[in-house]
């Protein structure tokens, strides 16, 4: 029997591939010019059938093994300006990456030439580039599985980081806007990345301003690792240009700090690990505060975890805000159920050191507070899809020996005595009134009717002596009612908060104004510096009851000319009806000074509320038929609203009879 020689089998195997790999590096530099010149007109027939967009090259070829040269590229939208054009492009290939599938760049040189952006009366010359195609929104694989998120993140990274080159040499390549005349240019005058340094240089243009940007760090896309810092090459803070202009929006900060420590894919899973920090960073906008907005220093360590059916921000990560520390988790799912799922955790910390961290400009009735004592506190929010009503939201704060020393802006002890209040409306300060015996029309809560305390506390906040400022129920259905919105259609206003609003702050539609009112109720509830008696007592005299009419006992006579100690089950209900919208009060009534349908059916379901919980008996209804009769003041505005509904009918008429008139001659 003959021996097999297995030395002289594998040997031959060696040869034969090296044979082949050899014709085949052979023909690809052979046929590779004819190759590329396929590519382009390919790409080029792409760009026309699914961007309506030219794509032209005005030479290419290969240089050597592996290098390409490029010249006089561009994308020319039909119809709209030019997208892209650049004078020249070289750049070497990985062959063995480009044989397997992979396009994977190792150097790049560019210089002369720019990406334009413009939206006019014409439109948009970037519009046909937003419109995905249905392979490219298809969420499953071609056997109808649902695609693995990890995988498909892992991709979508590998793939960009791939044409990302190891060296570069970057030259004169502008990005431009122009927004409807809004015009942006940003210049990268320099790039520079060699031995994974990255240097660069910007030169940004706006209107009559110019600033000049730096981006330095380490770049190393191979090995899926940077660390890069972003800033100003003088002092001066950078500006973010276009957004004032378009959204009303300014900001700016010192410097970013942005470092990707590590992109893994281990099993099914992704992993991807880094920080983020900036300093000084400015926000000014209408809807967020009056004033500058500043944040001293701010820092995110991220720790995210792909998996086939989740995305999750880690427990493990950490946020700080000056000296505010964070741990938050996040979580969304979608193996059974669309869920997500947010936690937070703030460690023990000083009470002063979280009041002097609060961003400037945000909490401006804080400024000055001193508090003593520390806390913890932990959120824990989740919420499913397919079941709202299965919603969590928990939201919890341990003190210890917390203490408030002295007050802001805002003095919350002031509510224990008399003070002057004076609302706001438009930015102008209205008329003083006096929160105290001084004043004729002032009502203690012993001389406010129960049914006056009852019917509020049915209409506003029913719950108003057992909560602490907030109602967590109230807050859920709000969030779920607004999450199926996909807008804020509901809040969850409690008494405390109306109160803490109309005293202390102003009646501005801003996040800084919401976020004041949610700490000042919380400190004013949960630190028992005023009674729910006396709250309500002062709530009673500040609110607006009508136009100018602030306080109970004004509302009184303003409607039924009789001290509040005298008004009657209906009238109650009627004076509790309006608080949401008491200017508009008018509008409640018929031509005739009878409430309308609705409104009589309004403040029948609040009596029939308040007959169910026990604050009125039977006994209280009788001779209680839903009508009031406005005697007061207000009469008046009543007369002008049926004057004015003649007026108009008399002024239709008589246009008709002229029309008619003209006809017939």
């Amino acid at each position: 029997m003959r021996k097999i020689n297995y030395r002289k089998i594998a040997l031959r195997l060696l040869i034969t591939a090296a044979v082949i790999i050899m014709l085949a590096f052979a023909g690809f530099f052979a046929f590779r010019n004819m190759a590329l010149q396929k590519i382009i007109a390919k790409v080029s027939e792409k760009m026309e059938s699914r961007y309506n967009s030219s794509f032209t090259v005005k030479a290419a070829s290969f240089k050597g093994f592996s290098r390409i040269e490029m010249q006089d590229i561009s994308i020319v939208p039909k119809k709209a300006d030019t997208l892209l054009d650049i004078k020249s492009i070289k750049t070497d290939v990985n062959i063995s990456k480009l044989l397997i599938g992979e396009l994977q760049l190792g150097t790049l040189e560019m210089e002369d030439g720019y990406i334009q952006f413009v939206k006019n009366s014409k439109g948009k010359n970037f519009d046909a580039f937003l419109k995905s195609s249905k392979t490219d929104s298809n969420t499953t694989t071609t056997d109808g599985k649902e695609q693995n998120i990890a995988k498909k993140a892992y991709r979508l990274l590998h793939r960009g980081l791939n044409l990302i080159p190891t060296d570069m040499a970057l030259q004169n390549l502008t990005l431009r806007m122009d927004d409807m005349g809004r015009k942006v240019s940003i210049n990268l005058t320099q790039l520079s990345l060699a031995d994974k340094n990255l240097e660069s240089s910007f030169v940004v243009k706006e209107n009559d301003s110019t600033q000049a940007w730096k981006v330095k760090g380490m770049a190393d896309p191979r090995n899926k690792q940077a660390d890069l810092k972003f800033f100003n090459t003088d002092t001066s803070q950078i500006r973010l240009p276009y957004l004032k202009a378009r959204y009303g929006l300014q900001s700016a900060f010192d410097s970013i700090h942005v470092n990707v420590q590590n992109i893994d894919m281990s099993g099914d899973e992704l992993h991807v690990d880094g920080f983020a920090a900036i300093k000084n960073f400015m926000v000014n906008h209408p809807k967020i505060a009056k004033k500058d907005v500043v944040i001293k220093e701010a820092r995110f360590d991220y720790h995210f975890l792909f998996g086939p059916d989740f995305i999750m921000l880690d427990s493990t990560s950490s946020a700080r805000l000056n000296k505010i520390a964070v741990t938050p988790f996040a979580r969304y799912d979608v193996a059974q159920d669309t869920i997500y799922e947010l936690k937070a955790n703030i460690p023990k910390m000083q009470a002063q050191d979280f009041i002097t961290s609060l961003p400037e400009g945000l909490f401006t009735n804080f400024e000055g507070m001193v508090a003593e004592g520390s806390f913890t506190y932990n959120l824990d929010f989740k919420y499913n899809k397919n079941k709202p009503s299965e919603l969590v939201f928990d939201s919890s704060l341990k003190k210890d020996g917390l203490k408030i020393i002295k007050y802001g802006a805002a003095d919350l002890n002031k509510l224990n005595g008399t003070f002057t209040y004076r609302a706001t409306e438009n930015g102008q300060k209205l008329r003083p009134v006096i929160v105290g015996p001084e004043n004729p029309y002032y009502t203690s809560y012993e001389q406010i009717p129960q049914y006056l305390v009852n019917a509020v506390l049915t209409s506003e906040d029913p719950s108003f002596f057992s909560h602490r400022g907030f109602i967590n129920e109230a807050f859920k259905q709000s969030i779920i009612k607004n999450i199926k919105t996909k807008k804020f259609a509901r809040g969850a206003s409690t008494i405390s908060m109306q109160l803490v609003k109309n005293v202390f702050l102003t009646r501005e539609k801003t996040l800084s104004r919401k976020l004041e009112e949610i700490l000042l109720v919380y400190i004013l509830e949960n630190n028992r510096i005023v009674s729910k008696q006396r709250m309500l007592e002062v709530y009673f005299n500040v609110i607006e009851w009508g136009p100018d009419v602030y306080g109970i006992g004004e509302a009184s006579n303003y409607y039924f000319q009789k001290p509040p100690v005298l008004l009657s089950l209906d009238e109650s209900i009627y004076l509790a009806s309006i608080i949401p919208r008491p200017k508009g009060f008018m509008w409640r009534f018929n031509s005739k000074g009878m409430l309308k349908d609705y409104a009589v059916k309004h403040d029948e379901y609040i009596k029939k509320l308040m007959l169910r919980r026990g604050l009125i008996t039977p006994e209280d209804t009788i001779s209680q038929n839903g009508r009031v009769n406005i005697t007061g003041p207000a009469r008046g505005r009543l007369r002008l609203k049926q004057d004015t509904i003649q007026a108009i009918d008399s002024l239709q008429i008589n246009e008709f009879l002229l029309n008619l008139t003209q006809k017939a001659f």
